[in-house]
């Protein structure tokens, strides 16, 4: 999508169509809706004015009423996008809302597509006044970049409803403003296009997106990016005695992906990081094809396993943005990639595995895979200097029982780390809910013969059990974990975005890291 940035009046400018967020600034629960358009346009409020006194249109978020050759404006049609009510709006309804009009656009076989940036006249400033225009730049693109994209990658007769021009128009204003405008709008180009790079990967079949491919589609990345990247396969497990992980990776034909990539952040002439300077380490999940490996799943769904990899997608596309963003703090991502499959090779229930750390692990049930590899990964970027970790992993089944699709778990072992997680999400507009992860749980992974054991004792508290083995790989270093099983994947489309891969942490964790940037 070919997406420009405009400063004029919205009601003079020529399109297709033109879309303007509503919101509603009635207060009370039962109180009437009394509609405002986020524009200072007199002629697009008056274009909207009758339809709104009607009633017809309530503005909730997603909701949409199209307005054929709207009287006063060059533009074609006129799109009203709800953002719900304007007490408490966040930039997550705008982004949304961006998301709802291209979403809207699509099926009407419009392919050029204008968006009034929100303007807050007819409002209280203590509405949008948390909302900095760089910011509702960002977001605005970011929605809209998602919501262009459609999975129908695969379809030998694919229907082109894509959006080919987006323009944003922001009313002309000084060159302050204009510099923060612009400046959020091509922060959004970034950050969507590195959730739409962690999308294409999360789609990918399991015969297409092995371990070895993801690494080259990594490792290509990196090398577009300026970021160094190293791949190794099973030689390199063995020789860092990674036995979690080997073991995970021994049941397939494939072979392993071990994918490190670094970003160094660039300082000016004389600059130097402080030797206590943080190091992040990125840790992702790369399962690219889950069947359970001997403890095989249910036939029932096991297609969707090709998207048991979204953890070290997630973490391939936040490095793609980073490397553009430039924080200024080190970054070094790791990815575990296997198949988990179940031939006569495979590690069975009952087996012990050596990790990497030393410590020894009874397997339990081989569908608990995710957690070996990743205690591994842990471990090992530990060893790089990563003085605080994350990871990001479609985990368990159980957190999806506890949390459902719209909130992902979210675990940690130090107050401020996870405290900086919250904040950036309040930007990010991705929900995680914490859950506990404190000690009286560790004897649900105690083992008779070995230091632990890859499952829980028992059924209850599943994603905890989970949570806890992964603690054990990290010891002091702060560290948060993110189970995003539940969230990964949209069943159904939504008025912002198409059904398919979410790429869920990516804004989180890009937000997370520049939280450690001087």
């Amino acid at each position: 999508m070919d997406t420009k940035l405009n400063f004029q009046d919205a009601a003079g400018f020529q399109t297709p169509l033109l879309a303007v967020f509503v919101v509603d600034i009635a207060i009370g629960k039962d109180a009437e809706p009394l509609l405002v358009l986020l524009t200072t346009s007199d002629a697009v409020t008056g274009a909207a004015a009758k339809v709104l006194a009607s009633g017809e249109f309530k503005a909730t978020l997603g909701e949409t009423l199209l307005l054929h050759a709207p009287n006063g404006l060059k533009a074609e049609r006129l799109l009203l996008v709800g953002l719900g009510k304007a007490k408490g709006l966040s930039v997550d309804e705008v982004r949304k809302g961006a998301g709802t009009a291209v979403r809207a656009a699509k099926p009407l076989g419009v392919r050029e597509l204008a968006i009034a940036f929100p303007e807050d006249h007819a409002l209280d400033d203590e509405h949008l006044e948390t909302l900095p225009c760089a910011l509702l730049s960002r977001v605005l693109i970011e929605g809209a970049e998602l919501a262009e994209l459609d999975w129908d990658t695969y379809r030998s007769e694919r229907k082109d409803r894509s959006v080919r021009v987006l323009s944003v128009i922001a009313k002309d204003v000084e060159k302050s403003t204009r510099a923060e405008i612009q400046e959020g709008f091509d922060a959004g180009l970034i950050v969507a296009a590195a959730q739409n790079f962690t999308r294409s990967l999360v789609n990918e079949p399991g015969n297409i997106l092995t371990p070895t491919e993801l690494g080259k589609r990594a490792a290509a990345m990196c090398a577009e990016m300026g970021l160094k990247c190293e791949v190794h396969s099973t030689a390199k497990l063995l020789e860092l005695k990674m036995g979690a992980f080997a073991a995970v990776a021994q049941g397939s034909e494939q072979p392993p992906a071990l994918i490190v990539m670094t970003y160094e952040p660039q300082l000016a002439k004389g600059e130097t990081l402080a030797k206590d300077a943080p190091v992040l380490g990125l840790v992702g999940k790369g399962i690219t094809f889950d069947t359970g490996g001997i403890s095989i799943k249910p036939g029932d769904g096991m297609e969707k396993m090709k998207y048991d990899m979204a953890g070290a997608g997630a973490m391939i596309g936040a490095m793609r943005a980073i490397s553009q963003l430039k924080p200024k703090v080190k970054v070094i991502g790791v990815v575990c990639s296997a198949e988990n499959m179940p031939d006569g090779k495979a590690y069975r229930p009952g087996d012990v595995v050596t990790a990497m750390s030393g410590k020894t692990i009874e397997v339990i049930n081989t569908d608990a895979e995710g957690r070996l590899v990743l205690a591994d990964g842990l471990h090992y970027a530990k060893t790089l200097g990563c003085t605080h970790l994350i990871d990001a992993a479609t985990l368990t089944g159980a957190c999806v029982v506890a949390l459902g699709t719209l909130n992902a778990g979210l675990f940690s072992n130090d107050e401020e780390t996870w405290q900086k997680f919250m904040a950036s999400t309040a930007i990010s507009g991705e929900k995680f809910w914490r859950l506990p992860c404190t000690d009286d749980y560790k004897d649900q992974i105690k083992s008779s013969i070995a230091d632990m054991r890859n499952t829980g004792a028992n059924r209850w508290g599943g994603a905890i059990s989970a949570a806890m083995f992964l603690k054990e790989f990290v010891g002091e270093t702060p560290w948060l974990h993110l189970d995003i099983a539940g969230c990964a994947w949209n069943d159904e489309s939504r008025p912002w975005i198409a059904n398919g891969p979410s790429g869920i942490a990516v804004r989180s964790i890009l937000e997370w890291v520049w939280s450690y940037s001087d």
